[in-house]
């Protein structure tokens, strides 16, 4: 039945209600879980006896399934029905919350998260795709508000939420806090919506495209995980990893170029307004997220914080994000969006540059400030290049752009994720070396023993701590000096972009 037919009963005010809440609720678990699992990292690698570097591995393994399905979801409501997608996602995501949750091993639950975020992938644009279909047409403002407000609170929550089980239950809440959500909102969204279903279109899926897709994806991953242990290119697994991610790669571009249905709308980038935006947002949120993975992992394994107090910490972000977001959609309206995107993007770059001299005797709010005022530029970077990427192709291409959009902003976080973790561990080994030569030639360990202020191995283990503390805040700097380079470029890139001909509606 088609959504216009007149015939179609309404939703009473209690159904449209419940309805309403469960399509938010939707957008909210599949955010939250790109954030939540954060700090919850290093007490997993501990639980499961796991590097930092192969915990993360949770993180990436979710983004890099979001990454996968994002593109199909038009494919598949047109397929098989925008309502019965979002019910089978809905419920698939709250089964795998699940067996995240029972997973015994690493490769396990890597696993199950890779299976959650191929079924979280179709949750964000279908929930707002569906909550469109059911406000009125006048209304349509205010349910793209209370989405955008999902979308902006759920990563405050995560962190907080995450640290929070870690400390007073286990880390298996993490995962098992969605499953009753997922289930419960996916039997009665199908329930109550089955009357929105739309008009089937049996148009042939790219399996080729799709099949080349996924091979280069998980080939890209794996090698970026596993490069560190395996000393990159000195080993054969390697380079054998790097060849068919490259080669796949290669055959993934011609073959979406020249097939009549695509997977992959790559013809979108002849519109020099949406490459220049995409290339800006993959770069800026690809720094962005790296620093959202890197700053838990600090503060619990190398500042003593707690997964509740790291949590606590870093959603001053979210809280900054939220305040100004409404000033951010209204001016961007109204001026040149390019101008409100350089000064976010140079906002963040400059917190990052300001972390970038951070000190191992910090206090709570020396560390909190620099991310409550970094929030304030991710509505200005995030809102209006979206909006000016979408408003650069044709009407036609609008979805097709903002899946290759969202595919590549996901797959920037992946690939952040495991650079960022790659050489903060990498960092950190050679600032030990370096510093461990300069306290043998000043002497302390031996100064320490003829005072006699500790026994020999206490003085050894004492000299270990201090010169790996300090090593590691020494990589943190400098990983943070990285990242602000990397959001400066980012800024200056969004200028190639053409002038928007009218202000760009967020």
């Amino acid at each position: 039945m088609s959504p216009n037919d007149a015939t179609m009963t309404p939703l009473g005010k209690g159904e449209f209600i419940l309805v309403t809440f469960m399509l938010c609720a939707a957008n909210f678990m599949a955010v939250l879980n790109t954030t939540i699992a954060n700090v919850a990292v290093p007490t997993i690698a501990g639980n499961l006896g796991v590097t930092l570097s192969q915990g993360t591995w949770v993180i990436t393994s979710y983004a890099v399934g979001e990454a996968i399905t994002v593109p199909l979801t038009g494919w598949l409501a047109a397929r098989f029905g925008s309502v019965r997608v979002f019910a089978i996602a809905m419920v698939c995501f709250g089964l795998l919350s699940a067996a995240c949750g029972m997973a015994p091993s690493l490769g396990l639950l890597v696993t199950a998260r890779l299976l959650q975020g191929i079924a979280g992938g179709p949750l964000m644009p279908l929930s707002q795709t569906l909550l469109l279909r059911i406000f009125p047409k006048e209304k349509a403002g205010a349910a793209i508000g209370m989405w955008s407000m999902t979308t902006l609170v759920a990563p405050v929550v995560g962190p907080i939420a995450g640290g929070y089980l870690c400390d007073e239950y286990t880390w298996h809440d993490v995962f098992f806090l969605n499953a009753p959500i997922g289930l419960v909102c996916g039997f009665f969204a199908w329930k109550l919506l089955k009357r929105y279903a739309d008009e089937l279109r049996k148009n042939p899926i790219d399996v080729i495209g799709l099949a080349l897709l996924i091979i280069w994806v998980m080939a890209l991953q794996i090698m970026l995980d596993e490069g560190k242990d395996l000393d990159w290119f000195a080993s054969n697994e390697i380079i054998m990893l790097c060849i068919v991610a490259v080669v796949a790669f290669c055959a993934f571009l011609i073959w979406e170029w020249y097939d009549e249905h695509p997977i992959v709308d790559l013809k979108v980038f002849r519109h020099r307004g949406f490459w220049v935006s995409v290339l800006t947002i993959s770069l800026a949120y690809a720094a962005f997220f790296g620093i959202n993975v890197l700053t838990p992992l600090w503060l619990q394994n190398f500042m003593a914080y707690t997964a509740t107090n790291a949590g606590l910490t870093t959603c001053w972000m979210g809280l900054s994000a939220l305040l100004i977001s409404p000033f951010v959609s209204k001016s961007a309206e109204k001026m040149d969006s390019r101008k409100i995107v350089f000064f976010g993007i140079l906002l963040m770059g400059f917190v990052a540059f300001w972390r970038s001299i951070a000190t191992t005797d910090m206090d709570y709010w020396s560390i909190a400030l620099p991310i409550l005022v970094m929030g304030f530029g991710i509505p200005c970077f995030f809102i209006p290049v979206t909006g000016l990427a979408l408003k650069s192709v044709e009407l036609k291409e609008i979805y097709s752009a903002a899946g290759l959009m969202s595919f590549l902003r996901t797959l920037s976080g992946a690939v952040s994720t495991s650079v960022v973790t790659t050489t903060w561990t990498n960092t950190i080994t050679v600032k030990h070396a370096e510093l461990s030569d300069v306290v043998q030639d000043q002497g302390l360990r031996t100064l320490l023993g003829q005072q006699n202020i500790f026994s020999q191995a206490a003085t050894n283990e004492f000299i270990n701590s201090l010169v790996t503390s300090q090593a590691v805040m020494l990589a943190t700097n400098d990983l943070m000096l990285f990242i602000g380079f990397t959001f400066t470029i980012a800024a200056c890139i969004i200028w190639l972009a053409p002038k928007p001909k009218k202000p760009v509606s967020a």
